[in-house]
């Protein structure tokens, strides 16, 4: 364990387990439709390459930048750091997540595909974090819940650091306070 973190809450093995169990359930759910996967940067880069490997058919691959904060505060609008590459138009498009905090960007982000033609848009998530959405929004598949702590690993990261740890862990206050 890295000596930054205080304890760990999924195992490299315990990850692997529920991103096979989602990419099965996703599997199922979408067979039948032109799906399009897309990755919000930079957080859900690593969960999303592993749960893509897990979805038994063909589908679309693409990534987008987004964020609703300025320097220090969230501000409210959307701000595109990387606009999406291929056309959502007529689509379901699977919105792919390190983890669901406030749910503000991810309910943005879910608006912005809705209005460029997606047929249907829906949220899947490595970590949801239920306590601290502050909009009416909900993940269709969720790997995990989570308390109200500072989570780092598999692709969760401070200050830039700590998204190559091969587990999801505390990270210990005195790191970020």
């Amino acid at each position: 364990m890295h000596p930054d973190v205080s304890e760990i809450l999924l195992t490299k093995e315990e990850i692997a387990q529920r991103v096979d169990a989602l990419g099965r359930q996703i599997s199922e759910n979408y067979r039948d439709k032109d799906l399009l996967v897309v990755g919000v940067l930079n957080g859900a880069a690593i969960f999303l390459s592993d749960l893509v490997r897990a979805i038994d058919f063909p589908c679309q691959l693409d990534f987008v930048g987004a964020s609703s904060y300025g320097d220090t505060a969230e501000s409210g609008t959307l701000t595109m750091t990387k606009a999406p590459s291929v056309s959502p138009k007529g689509k379901s498009v699977l919105l792919v997540e390190d983890i669901l905090d406030t749910g503000r960007t991810l309910q943005r982000l879910v608006d912005y595909y809705r209005e460029l033609g997606a047929e249907d848009v829906r949220i899947c998530v490595m970590l949801d974090k239920p306590e601290a959405h502050r909009v009416p929004i909900q993940a269709e598949y969720v790997g995990a819940e989570v308390g109200d702590a500072f989570i780092v690993g598999y692709g969760l990261d401070y200050a830039q650091r700590y998204r190559n740890l091969p587990y999801i862990g505390i990270l210990k206050p005195e790191i970020y306070a």
